[in-house]
């Protein structure tokens, strides 16, 4: 019997040089899970108001990805990337925890797909490296930051508070060249986006979220006092809690009931009709009915307050995105009648819009006027003399664009009111009980 002998020598080596590999893969994902322990732990010790948002990631391995990168529920690290950014400058790992923290307490990730996203990312980073270098947490502190700083201070004093929002319109508004990109990024960039898109596959509740902000919100109040400012996460935070409107729906509120020529298919028995053709020679039993009962905007007001706080062009834009929702087919009757009248202290102008054509040239050559105080009154007692001489057939509703420095009327009209906001300010007076308000953004006007 033959005998036969294999030289298992090579394959030997290779196992053992796998055992070295593994052992050495091992070594590198204990050290960098401990790294990120030590971080999150230094947050939680340093920052307490943040622990509750804290609790919600976990962290996930990711090797050879070569990036960090938050989703909202997870922390995504590539062991050798985190080793790396440690050895080089420890507080980096904090920074970086503390950054992809902020960006989820702020909600930028739901904002994404609705955005242009190369500004957004740039604007998000810029707004939650603002918040950190703004609080100067000695565990954060990395080398380059008071270049950040004066960056920062250039940037705040053309885009304002510097939010992911502001920064967002002032980059939009200022496009920047590809080489200030680049910059902005080599000072603010820490993680990578791509888990924010697209919005509806994120995993992540954004009423969670919200309701984690608003508990944030409430803690840091203990915080700021104690330790340092906090004047720009509570900035973010004001923008990640406000109250996000549906706006085309509230304008339903201003449809009324009312008859049109057309056919109406849903009262309509071909059964019937066709039975007609075959038995009595081509004459059918029914006939289609002419009209139909359905919801239009008839008559409604658009109120400007047209004090020193709006601008023109955001006027015009809130003007051009009312009349656009509700001019569509299912909105207006044939026959409209609109009134946008614009008052500061009082009436300064009232312009009637019947057709697309008259609101189109109202647009091209219409002029703001007025720039004075603010006082809502005159517009309500103007529309109801306008009632009383029979202007209006069955006015539905009367909606109010105005930063919210006003005097409100004490008594209820008996048509629908609605107060339009462009942005949340809890100094303004408190809008009447009996009135709707809404909050819109700039770039809510925009889209």
């Amino acid at each position: 019997m033959r005998s036969f002998y294999y030289d298992l020598s090579g394959f030997h080596e290779w196992i053992g040089a796998e055992k070295l590999i593994s052992k050495k893969e091992e070594k590198i994902s204990a050290l960098a899970a401990q790294v990120l322990a030590l971080a999150r732990d230094s947050i939680m010790v340093n920052l307490r108001f943040l622990n509750m948002a804290l609790s919600r990631l976990t962290l996930t391995e990711q090797r050879e990805s070569g990036f960090l990168a938050v989703n909202g529920t997870q922390i995504f690290y590539d062991p050798v990337v985190v080793l790396k950014m440690y050895k080089q400058e420890p507080n980096r790992i904090f920074r970086i925890y503390l950054h992809m923290l902020f960006h989820c307490i702020f909600s930028h990730s739901f904002q994404y797909d609705k955005m242009e996203q190369e500004n957004w990312d740039l604007a998000a980073d810029i707004a939650v490296e603002n918040a950190i270098l703004e609080m100067d947490i000695y565990q954060g502190n990395l080398k380059q930051d008071e270049e950040a700083r004066a960056k920062l201070r250039v940037l705040k004093e053309d885009a304002g508070a510097l939010t992911a929002e502001r920064v967002y319109r002032y980059f939009k508004n200022n496009p920047l060249t590809e080489n200030a990109k680049a910059e902005y990024r080599a000072f603010f960039k820490r993680d990578e986006h791509l888990f924010w898109k697209p919005a509806e596959e994120l995993a992540i509740s954004e009423q969670d979220w919200k309701k984690i902000s608003e508990r944030v919100k409430a803690d840091l109040k203990s915080f700021s006092k104690a330790r340092g400012n906090a004047e720009s996460i509570e900035k973010n935070l004001n923008e990640a809690t406000r109250e996000r409107y549906d706006y085309a729906g509230i304008l339903r509120r201003f449809t009324v009931m009312g008859e049109e020529m057309k056919l109406s298919e849903d009262e309509f028995d071909y059964v019937y009709y066709t039975y007609g053709l075959s038995t009595y020679g081509n004459r059918p039993l029914i006939e289609p009915l002419e009209y139909r009962d359905v919801k239009r905007v008839k008559e409604f007001v658009i109120a400007i307050d047209t004090s020193a706080s709006c601008r023109g062009e955001i006027v015009r834009a809130f003007i051009q995105k009312t009349y656009s929702i509700l001019k569509n087919e299912e909105s207006f009757f044939r026959k409209m009648n609109v009134h946008i009248i614009q008052c500061d202290s009082e009436v300064q102008s009232d312009v009637k819009i019947t057709s697309d054509e008259e609101f189109d040239e109202f647009m091209k050559n219409g002029k703001l006027k007025g720039f004075g105080s603010t006082d809502f009154r005159p517009v309500f007692d103007y529309v109801e003399k306008l009632r009383q001489e029979g202007e209006f057939e069955n006015l539905k509703g009367l909606i109010y664009f105005t930063d919210g420095y006003g005097v409100y009327p004490e008594r209820m009209p008996d048509y629908e009111v609605i107060f339009a906001f462009l942005q949340e300010d809890d100094k303004a007076p408190l809008v009447p009980p009996w009135a709707v308000k809404t909050v819109l953004s700039e770039e809510e006007l925009e889209r």
